[in-house]
């Protein structure tokens, strides 16, 4: 797999779209579909000529998705048509036609699309910025920290980090991978499905829209299988619980008219929620069900200086890395603020690089049990250190929104 620097922020080119102002809590709720990483992984590939596609944003009694009336009429506004999407049609990127805004959200599962060799292949972007990039900072910055070696999670991955697995998503620049974090849902407790990944791991923020084919894989290679094992690793030996498609998703307002690629642009709204429905239906068994956890977010986690350790985890894919290994780094967070008008961001010494964008971070809580506080979003070129967004107001609207929205089923 070829392997690029960890890049300063999100991923993703394409036409601008139009800048939205709503009320604080509900500036957050720009609902669509989808999840991807921080320093996502790109490269290319094709769906498999016997790929079929289900048509549904809404779970249907088989366990797949199905696409209402409203929104196939919509679609077919920017000259969409679902009935063509697995034959190929989702990768037409133009700019005029791709997809931003929330109602337009579609996520057709396209079964066997993302089998083996296509996972192994997603590859993270080639795009990186030097720290002199972030020279417009503002407020309240803490001196850089000292590099903290990542280090490898013991196999099996789902003895030890239960909750993490793998994003894959289609972008215009190709095949993407992003890293990801299953997380309690209050309206279903304990039948979670929703998974907390980046922003820029979903949308391409202020240049494009949303991205395509997105789908979750926990556990991903849970055996820590080596790259010369990888050539013929099946589907179970890769995703042992499954691939998960996104048939809903939250990001904030704030990521959708500011995020860039490069800089940190947006990087302290840039959080997404996503719900996921398996591609073959599955046993009727939630995704927390599936793999026998979920962390619950906590919006009320303090500022930096008073947060004793935060452990963060993800697939990094840049050099040194190979993107099919999980790794985990724990640190003491300081502050980093990219706008003195925006919410500061932690930020922890961590040699993880491009792929682990998304990945969940969790501390301790003031009730001794951990918590997702965060989620990597930019790092720079030369590794060393990320930065993720401290969770609160903005946030909670998305995850309460997406919780909502499936809180009857």
């Amino acid at each position: 797999m070829r392997s690029e620097p960890l890049s300063l922020t999100a991923r993703g080119e394409g036409g601008e779209g139009p800048r939205r102002r709503t009320s604080p809590v509900l500036a957050a709720m720009a609902l669509a579909a989808v999840l991807a990483l921080t320093a996502g992984g790109c490269g290319s590939g094709d769906p498999d000529a016997n790929a079929q596609a289900s048509t549904s944003t809404t779970p249907g009694g088989d366990g797949k998705i199905t696409i209402p009336d409203d929104i196939r009429d919509r679609l077919k506004e920017h000259g969409i048509d679902v009935d063509k999407w697995r034959n190929g049609a989702w990768k037409d990127w133009d700019r005029d036609d791709w997809l931003r805004e929330a109602q337009d959200y579609v996520n057709p599962i396209i079964e066997g699309l993302w089998d083996p060799e296509r996972m192994r292949e997603a590859e993270d972007p080639d795009r990186g910025v030097q720290e002199s990039d972030l020279s417009g900072d503002q407020g309240v910055t803490d001196p850089e920290p000292a590099p903290v070696d990542a280090k490898a999670v013991s196999p099996t991955y789902h003895d030890n980090v239960p909750g993490a697995g793998k994003v894959f998503f289609d972008s215009p620049d190709g095949t993407m991978v992003c890293s990801a974090t299953v997380v309690a849902d209050p309206a279903r407790p304990g039948r979670s499905d929703l998974v907390w990944t980046a922003g820029h791991c979903v949308h391409a923020g202020r240049s494009g829209g949303w991205y395509r084919n997105i789908a979750f894989v926990p556990s991903y290679n849970d055996q820590a299988l080596k790259a010369e094992e990888l050539a013929g690793a099946t589907e179970d030996e890769l995703a042992p619980y499954g691939v998960w498609w996104a048939d809903w998703a939250g990001t904030s307002d704030q990521w959708i008219a500011r995020g860039g690629p490069t800089g940190g642009d947006g990087a302290p709204y840039d959080f997404a929620v996503i719900h996921v429905t398996p591609e073959e239906g599955g046993t009727g068994k939630s995704l927390e069900e599936t793999i026998g956890s979920a962390v619950p977010v906590n919006f009320a986690a303090p500022a930096a200086p008073r947060v004793g350790s935060i452990t963060a985890a993800g697939y990094p894919a840049a050099a040194p890395f190979d993107g099919e290994a999980l790794y985990q780094c724990q640190d003491r967070p300081g502050r980093l603020s990219i706008n003195a008008s925006d919410p500061t961001m932690y930020r922890i010494g961590c040699t993880m690089t491009g792929g682990s964008s998304g990945g969940g971070w969790v501390a301790t809580g003031a009730d001794g049990e951990p918590a997702l506080v965060s989620n990597t979003s930019i790092g720079p070129v030369s590794a060393g250190w990320l930065a993720g967004p401290r969770l609160g107001e903005v946030a909670e609207g998305v995850y309460d929104s997406v919780s909502r929205k499936f809180a009857g089923q």
